[in-house]
């Protein structure tokens, strides 16, 4: 056997790792949660208010903003979407939020965008 996972049990194992997490964060209408989805071509981000059930801002590199941009799925659209989101948030009145990473890794773009919002002024 190789060792190499296909990509359904990359999946499957993605999910699990997410489902197990969302267990213990909730986010609230004074801290929302900042929730990260990764593919391979755009990151999207969102600050969700789990209690009411919606979505209080959100940034992608699906926006608008990034149809000049050359290539979505790197580290510095990645930061952009973070410093977007982040500036969206304060906006908004928030400061604190909750870090959902969806099951990813703390590497690479997730940990970009987080820097990012982080450096925008928000607290996680």
């Amino acid at each position: 056997m190789s060792g190499f996972k296909s990509s359904e049990k990359r999946r499957q194992s993605r999910l699990s790792r997410k489902v197990r997490l969302r267990k213990k964060i909730k986010g609230t209408e004074e801290r929302p949660r900042l929730a990260i989805f990764r593919s391979s071509k755009h990151i999207y981000a969102q600050l969700i208010d789990d209690t009411s059930h919606s979505v209080i801002c959100a940034s992608s590199t699906c926006a608008k903003d990034f149809e000049s941009e050359g290539s979505t799925g790197n580290v510095l659209s990645a930061k952009k979407v973070g410093e977007t989101l982040g500036e969206r948030a304060k906006a908004k009145g928030f400061h604190k939020v909750v870090f959902d990473k969806g099951g990813f890794r703390y590497h690479g773009r997730v940990k970009a965008l987080a820097d990012a919002a982080r450096e925008a002024g928000l607290e996680f």
